[in-house]
């Protein structure tokens, strides 16, 4: 059986896959590696308007400044653990302890295979909008696929597979495959990152976005994050109409600078209050990528104790959302420094 949950913003469809796990005679209980779960196989998100990435309704909420994070250094290629553990600090707990994360997928898609899989697929629909050929490889099973005694070749198996890219009516449609996908903890993240992926890719083909599709094989949730999922709260109203959309060649030099700054910010942990905020100011860029920026910047200060300079970055995102994301994402922390 396939399970369908369809909606105009990614909040809506997840909150309908929440109930379905909750209510559904079809959720059956699994076990894994790492605990017991409860089940729907073969599930497919399908979000109308995927410019509305984010997860709202979690509870505790995401920290946004992190899934913008993953977003660079997937768009930048990388695969350095030390870039995204600066934002999420917990990470090397899920996927290793080693100095690069083994399924990184802006590395896979990027480099990995030898070619840039985003510029081909970019080459190859600008020059025939109407091919069903392009499929971007995450997976590889040289690398992947468990030892013959079922043991895992590392801590940090992709659960992404591969992404399909479809020019229809001048959109750009985007199929995201995943093997396996946490519902609390993965599917909130994977679907700001690929919706970003398939927005930049839109603007290098000058396109607009159509519609994005996620299909789980395994769409699970553990059972110690069942209490947690229903303290979800209902879908938020709030609408994004910001654009990451750029040709290829300003979007090159976009991204490149907001990867340098959120370097010099891992790199330079001790950085005094004058000098973070002569990198953090003065940025040439378009309007949702300075939203972008203020979040990650306002997390950076408040991991460094600065509440002041944290509020007043976020003082200058226009991005609604966002805006409630950030919000979200203090409140958890607030509490947990009250409980602590």
């Amino acid at each position: 059986m396939i399970h369908v949950f369809n909606g105009h913003t990614a909040d809506e469809v997840w909150t309908q896959a929440a109930d379905a796990i909750e209510n559904a005679a079809e959720a059956e209980r699994q076990p894994s590696r790492i605990g017991d779960t409860v089940e729907l196989l073969h599930t497919v998100l399908s979000i109308e308007d995927p410019r509305q990435r984010w997860v709202l309704s979690r509870r505790p909420a995401i920290n946004p400044a992190f899934a913008i994070a993953e977003v660079v250094w997937i768009v930048r290629g990388r695969n350095d653990a030390a870039f995204l553990n600066h934002w999420n600090p917990a990470l090397p707990r899920y996927a290793g302890t080693g100095s690069v994360y083994h399924g990184a997928y802006g590395y896979r898609l990027r480099s990995s295979l030898g070619i840039d899989q985003l510029e081909r697929a970019y080459s190859s629909l600008r020059a025939n909008p109407v091919s069903r050929q392009v499929v971007l490889q995450i997976w590889d099973s040289r690398l992947d696929l468990p030892e013959t005694d079922g043991t895992p070749r590392d801590p940090d198996i992709p659960c992404n597979v591969c992404s399909m890219l479809k020019v229809r009516n001048g959109r750009l449609d985007w199929m995201q495959v995943l093997r396996s996908n946490d519902l609390f903890l993965g599917v909130p993240h994977n679907i700001v990152q690929f919706t970003c992926l398939q927005e930049v890719v839109a603007g290098w083909l000058g396109l607009e976005v159509g519609s994005y599709h996620q299909m789980s094989d395994s769409l699970h949730v553990y059972d110690h994050e069942l209490s947690q999922l229903q303290r979800r709260t209902s879908p938020t109203s709030v609408r994004s109409d910001g654009s990451l959309r750029l040709d290829l060649a300003a979007s090159k030099i976009v991204w490149a600078e907001l990867e340098r700054r959120m370097s010099q910010l891992v790199i330079n942990p001790s950085l005094s209050r004058n000098a973070w905020r002569a990198l953090v100011a003065g940025m040439d860029v378009p309007q949702a990528f300075l939203d972008l920026w203020a979040v990650v910047a306002a997390d950076d200060a408040r991991r460094r104790g600065w509440d002041e300079e944290a509020a007043a970055e976020m003082s200058v995102c226009s991005d609604p959302i966002l805006k409630v994301a950030w919000s979200g994402w203090l409140e958890r922390k607030k509490g947990a420094r009250v409980l602590s």
